[in-house]
């Protein structure tokens, strides 16, 4: 998609932070910062102090497009107090995405001075007048050509009855079977049948049943009785008298 009417247009970028960037310190952690070029105009980040390898910035800044430029720098220092700063590498950032969309979300790949791979850079781009295609309508559904109208529903004749009340009667032609036997009633009881058995019964025993008289016990004895104990009493009147006797 071509881009045009940028000129005097305004372009921020967010330095978020780099990542593995080429140490150029050998005892201590350097110190890095980042510094955009756009034509004449240039940022410069806050130093990092001890950021090593992967420093963090999440600083903003806002550029004036030019009509024609579509790209920046991005280079990275090493901050040295008693020295010249240390070159660390540098990088060409593309606006192609960010002025055609309106936002770009890149980490940008850096290079030393000979032409090694340095580590990388982190850009966030906003650019609020960039032309964003419409949205493409949805086709309308199509018409289709409505249904019949359905009559009502009409509930079915009734059922004729079976067979109907006016249909005559049936005939049926008579049956010439003869007619059923009349058998004769069995003979009462006569002499030509032979009688019931006659089945033996007891005669009913007499309850209780009757038994020998019992025997006297203990039976009388020949043998002379045996003399009476001398330690037993006669039994007296009972209550017995009051004791003594009163006197007359």
């Amino acid at each position: 998609m071509s881009v045009s009417g940028i000129q005097g247009q305004l372009l921020e970028i967010t330095v978020v932070g780099c990542n593995k960037l080429k140490d150029t310190e050998w005892i201590s952690r350097q110190d890095p910062y980042v510094c955009l070029e756009y034509a004449s105009t240039k940022f410069r980040t806050r130093t990092c102090t001890d950021g090593g390898k992967n420093p963090t910035f999440q600083e903003k800044f806002v550029f004036t497009l030019i009509e024609g430029l579509r790209e920046c720098s991005a280079i990275v220092w090493n901050s040295n107090t008693l020295t010249y700063d240390d070159f660390i590498g540098s990088g060409k950032i593309q606006l192609q995405k960010v002025l055609s969309e309106g936002y770009d979300d890149t980490t940008w790949p850096l290079q030393d001075k000979r032409g090694r791979h340095a580590g990388e850079v982190r850009l966030i781009m906003h650019y609020a007048n960039a032309k964003k295609p419409g949205k493409p309508h949805a086709p309308s559904a199509p018409s289709y050509p409505s249904a019949p109208s359905v009559s009502p529903y009409s509930a079915p004749p009734p059922v004729a009855s079976y067979p109907p009340a006016s249909y005559p009667p049936t005939s049926y032609p008579p049956t010439n079977y003869p007619p059923a036997p009349q058998y004769p009633s069995y003979p009462p009881n006569s002499a030509g049948y032979p009688p019931p058995p006659q089945y033996y019964q007891p005669a009913a025993a007499a309850y209780p049943p009757t038994y020998p008289p019992t025997s006297t016990y203990p039976p009388h004895s020949a043998y002379p009785p045996p003399p009476p104990d001398p330690h037993y009493y006669p039994p007296g009147a009972y209550p017995p008298p009051p004791y003594p006797p009163p006197p007359f």
